[in-house]
């Protein structure tokens, strides 16, 4: 990969955020995706930010492993594993373009539901009428686009948010669900081309950056409020939607 100093410095700022995202503000690295995009080819760069995510998720796990709801990762794993594989499937024939313009209008209505959510009454999730669907249904578009784009934080943040989550017990949650599924997705990565030895000498340099990501992220999350965290997490996710559309 020919890759400019200036290009390398890009990549490794957004290295910095997926460690921070992991730690404090899920949803916030998909600014890491658009930026590795812009660098390199916006396919080969979803094999290339993968082993950076699983990384961040170690970190995430370590930090916030006991604060984990495995209810809701059980309810959600099956629904997942067939997301993961239609988006095996999308990657074999579609474009760079199509890529970005499908995962970008998924997440702004991922934010949009969201927003509307929340201006209903709250209910528990486990009693309200449409909770059997709900899962799934995110389930489902966590992992297409996490297969596609490694863009599944945001779904799962919207998913999380959606169903009442508390600041930690979300963090928890959602750094055991992306260890077990960025995980499951390196097979389906090196088949496609996607992972190779280049890509994975280029990860060994950017994971560095990784690291003091997640410590400034878990010094700061205990400042930040359940409402900002909330506000942070769906502003992360509309960001992220803009720039996949408008690139």
């Amino acid at each position: 990969m020919d890759i400019s100093i200036w290009g390398f410095a890009a990549l490794a700022a957004a290295a910095l955020l997926v460690g921070f995202s992991k730690t404090a503000v899920s949803g916030a690295n998909t600014i890491s995706l658009a930026v590795f995009a812009a660098v390199l080819p916006a396919r080969e760069s979803t094999g290339v930010l993968l082993p950076i995510l699983i990384a961040g998720d170690v970190l995430a796990v370590l930090t916030y492993r006991r604060h984990a709801h495995w209810p809701t990762l059980w309810r959600l794993f099956p629904a997942v594993a067939a997301g993961v594989v239609a988006g095996t499937v999308f990657l074999m024939w579609a474009d760079d373009a199509i890529v970005r313009t499908s995962i970008g209008a998924i997440l702004l209505l991922m934010a949009a539901v969201t927003l509307w959510r929340r201006r209903t009454p709250a209910k528990d999730p486990e009693e309200s009428s449409g909770s059997r669907l709900k899962g799934p249904s995110y389930g489902v578009l966590g992992g297409f686009t996490t297969m596609v784009a490694n863009a599944g934080g945001p779904v799962m943040s919207m998913y999380l948010l959606s169903a009442g989550f508390k600041k930690l017990s979300f963090l928890g949650t959602s750094a055991w669900f992306f260890l077990i599924v960025n995980t499951s997705k390196v097979p389906f990565s090196v088949g496609l081309g996607l992972i190779d030895g280049q890509s994975l000498l280029l990860d060994a340099a950017l994971v560095l950056f990784v690291v003091p990501g997640a410590l400034i992220g878990k010094a700061a999350v205990h400042r930040i409020n359940q409402r900002l965290f909330e506000q942070l997490v769906i502003g992360a996710t509309v960001l992220g939607g803009l720039q996949l559309l408008l690139r």
